[in-house]
């Protein structure tokens, strides 16, 4: 063992070189970036239960009108920081629609009692297939749809006050 010891920094350094080498040789570069919900496409059409049931909430309930979907969760911090943002462009007038998350509808219930509801709409997505639909990375994520059903605009992660005047507002302003 001990003439094996000093060259054990060396066989180390070897085999990062060897591993950096093949990921290299096969492309392992960074991950491209991925713009949340592919603005331009179409947005995929659905048909969630709602919170507090009733009727689905599907999306021919606002196709010809400009509108937000917002995917959230009460167990998110990052959606609770954004909630602000929400409540406020629902003072201004804006349509939103809400997606729960892979949540439980008594955890999202609570959740909007004690913030507010900014939300026109409440639909349930427990088991993530509406996100994938929409290809979010995880929760909040944000999106302009407009009224001829089409991501104008995306957002990944929390709204702030700037991300709305520079992202949200325009897109929604476009005509």
């Amino acid at each position: 063992m001990k003439r094996i010891a000093p060259f054990i920094p060396l066989i180390a350094l070897a085999l990062i070189v060897v591993i950096s080498a093949a990921l290299l040789l096969r492309g392992g570069g960074p991950a491209p970036t991925i713009t949340a919900g592919e603005v331009g496409r179409p947005a995929p059409t659905y048909a969630l239960a709602r919170l507090g049931g009733g009727a689905l909430l599907q999306s021919d309930d606002v196709r010809g009108r400009v509108h937000l979907i917002n995917m959230f969760a009460s167990w998110c911090v990052p959606c609770r920081a954004e909630h602000p943002q929400l409540m406020a462009l629902h003072s201004q007038g804006v349509q939103i629609i809400g997606v729960a998350y892979k949540d439980q509808p008594s955890e999202t219930t609570a959740f909007l009692n004690e913030l507010g509801n900014p939300f026109e709409a409440v639909g349930l997505d427990p088991d993530g297939r509406f996100g994938l639909q929409l290809g979010i990375a995880g929760v909040p994520e944000t999106f302009v749809v407009s009224a001829d059903g089409r991501i104008r605009a995306a957002h990944r992660g929390p709204l702030t006050p700037d991300i709305v005047q520079r992202e949200i507002l325009p897109a929604l302003a476009a005509r």
